[in-house]
């Protein structure tokens, strides 16, 4: 989501772009991402390893720790003006953590949002106010982000960075995409993201399964696996799916897809599955009905195409015969992305580039 940011900030004469790569990005167990950011033609300034070797409640609190030390070991180094971070993930907070022991402000992306089944919820909130200028998706999310005690003047709304990605990348052709997954597409196809609900107590295998138990009674479709990512039990979700893909021949799945592979997907399938924020922020774009199932995004603005549902194989069952029937599909045609129309990366730039940093480090609390 990053990419268009980061080549606004690159191309212009009065910004320096340094770039750090943390957490997954460097694993090839989930992909070993940070090559496609070289590949995209960035340079990667520090790779800060926070030991992801388990997703235990132990382990990632461990990668919290190691992540502030390795963090602020960069910043001491790289010496930057200001951090911009998206999102709510736990690396992301001990970056933010260390920078604000290093009074380094930050720019926080996508503030604001609501996920109440995940502890991402706790830790979008907790960044918020540790950072200083505040670039939201939103209207709502920006009145939240104010309702937080941070200065309206410093709260952008500037819609979801995902749109600059569908307005702007050359997807790929449906002919070009089959060859580059190695994979026929089918008369019928979804994509299928579910990742742990960490708010909740093992329920990630018992989810799961129910999942599974309905796409498995699906006619004539192809499915297309993205698996979890590191948060607790997400590797539970990830040997599922091997072992589900190594006995279903109209499967296949892929630690990561990359942003060009996973948006021209998009375009061909006929539901987004599951409970990543991608079926909220991007899926509309494409005219494509998505299943949100469980708690992990309640609380996030959702588009009409939108169907949540319980994460039972019963209620999964409704929200498929629901996702393909007439009214249903009427309804998909005439959605509109509630995320914006693009264009927020040149708004983000704007910002940065203009605004006052000088005594931005402290804050008075804005009452409402």
């Amino acid at each position: 989501m990053l990419y268009w940011l980061m080549k606004e900030i690159d191309a212009d004469t009065a910004l320096d772009l340094q770039i750090i790569a943390t957490g997954m990005h460097l694993f090839e167990e989930f992909g070993n991402t940070y090559q496609q950011i070289e590949k995209d033609g960035f340079s990667i300034d520090k790779k800060v390893d926070i030991s992801l070797l388990s997703d235990s409640k132990l382990a990632i609190s461990k990668s919290m720790g190691i992540g502030i030390t390795e963090c602020s070991k960069a910043f001491a180094d790289l010496r930057p003006d200001l951090l911009v971070v998206l999102g709510d993930r736990f690396e992301i907070f001990s970056a933010v953590s260390a920078a604000m022991i290093a009074k380094i402000p930050v720019a926080h992306l996508h503030g604001g949002e609501a996920t109440e089944g995940a502890f991402d919820e706790y830790i979008r909130h907790s960044i918020t106010k540790m950072s200083h200028l505040h670039f939201a998706a939103t209207d709502e999310y920006r009145n939240r982000i104010i309702q937080l005690g941070e200065c309206p003047s410093r709260v952008f709304n500037v819609g979801g960075l995902g749109i600059d990605n569908i307005n702007k990348l050359q997807l790929l052709s449906k002919s070009d995409f089959v060859n580059i997954i190695n994979f026929e597409l089918g008369q019928k196809n979804i994509l299928v993201t579910f990742h742990p609900v960490t708010l909740e107590n093992s329920t990630s295998g018992t989810q799961f399964q129910a999942l599974l138990d309905s796409i498995s009674e699906l006619k004539n479709t192809k499915i297309i696996f993205t698996k979890a990512n590191s948060d607790t039990d997400g590797r539970i979700i990830n040997s599922m799916i091997d072992n589900y893909v190594a006995k279903h021949n109209n499967t296949i799945a892929f630690a990561s897809m990359g942003q060009l592979n996973y948006l021209s997907a998009l375009q061909f399938m006929d539901a987004v599955v599951g409970n990543s924020s991608s079926g909220l922020l991007e899926a509309p774009s494409f005219k494509i009905a998505t299943i949100d199932i469980g708690d992990r995004q309640k609380g996030r603005i959702k588009a009409d195409s939108v169907i949540s549902c319980l994460p039972t194989k019963e209620s999964i069952d409704s929200a498929f015969d629901k996702s393909y029937s007439e009214d249903f599909q009427n309804i998909v045609d005439n959605t509109k992305n509630l995320y914006g129309d693009g264009g927020s990366s040149k708004m983000v730039v704007k910002v940065i580039k203009n605004f006052d940093l000088n005594g931005i480090l402290k804050k008075t609390f804005y009452d409402l």
